[in-house]
């Protein structure tokens, strides 16, 4: 499947900026089943912009601006071929010790009621084990836009019941470390029909399996990742995989961000 992208994420600041500096972890990668056939960034300061891969693998650009400005836009655009491979990740540049993966964050601590709904779901580290735990963290969280924010963690949503696709990986993320299984938090696109476009950023997790190595799982979704899903960075939780982060001088205290995501299927003409 082609996948055509557009990201745009708008900053407007209470009072003019005088520099601002962004990480953007807004590159997808190539990798089997993944393949990037077009892509473009654009911001304040990226013709001067470094390029570097970070500790997870994840192609980042570190741009400033030293300009005084009173908004940012940062564009990202371009077109993806996709193939599905059942969530199994193959030929992806890896940076880190799998070992590290088991590290726990504050976005990934496992409270009482998590580590039970671990245990209970997925008692040996299987396939089957991970679609139940899978489907056992979806049962637990309802899917609900405005429930949570960017700072709630994975035992605050669990305690709620309620949440959005980056507090699912969250919570699923934390059952498989408390079960001392390597898991990582993914960050992309999601494209929902064939014919429809998505207007969201999409976030799921993956764990290691064994001899399988990585398989993702999408519990907002109940899915293994598949050909509608185009993969964009990784971490240990939502911060580390963010697909901009950064710092401003001035400003005020208030900013408002904007973000417009459109992911479509590229509809090809034959001859």
């Amino acid at each position: 499947m082609r996948i055509s992208i557009g990201h745009v994420s708008r900053y407007t600041y209470a009072e003019p900026v005088n520099y601002s500096i962004q990480t953007l972890r807004l590159t997808p990668p190539s990798f089997h089943g993944q393949r990037v056939i077009e892509w473009s960034i654009s911001a304040p300061g990226f013709e001067t912009a470094r390029s570097y891969r970070d500790g997870f693998g994840n192609v980042c650009h570190l741009v400033s601006y030293a300009g005084v400005h009173e908004e940012s836009v940062v564009l990202a655009k371009g077109v993806v071929e996709t193939s599905d491979c059942a969530g199994l990740i193959q030929g992806l540049q890896e940076a880190m010790p799998i070992a590290v993966y088991r590290r726990i964050t504050d976005k990934t601590r496992a409270s009482e009621g998590i580590v039970e709904m671990a245990n209970k779901a997925c008692p040996m580290p299987t396939i089957a084990g991970f679609h139940r735990l899978m489907n056992a963290v979806r049962d637990a969280v309802d899917y609900k836009i405005g429930a949570t924010h960017e700072h709630t963690n994975a035992a605050d949503a669990f305690a709620d019941g309620q949440g959005v696709c980056q507090d699912h990986a969250h919570v699923f993320i934390a059952a498989a470390r408390a079960l001392g299984v390597p898991a990582r938090y993914v960050s992309g696109y999601f494209i929902s029909g064939q014919n429809e476009p998505a207007e969201a950023n999409h976030a799921w997790a993956e764990v290691w399996v064994g001899d399988l190595g990585w398989v993702g799982f999408d519990p907002a979704n109940r899915l293994c990742p598949t050909d509608h899903y185009v993969r964009l960075a990784t971490g240990l939780d939502a911060v580390s995989a963010a697909p901009i982060s950064g710092m401003r001088r001035g400003g005020g205290g208030n900013e408002v961000l904007d973000v417009i995501v459109e992911v479509q299927q590229q509809m090809t003409t034959q001859q």
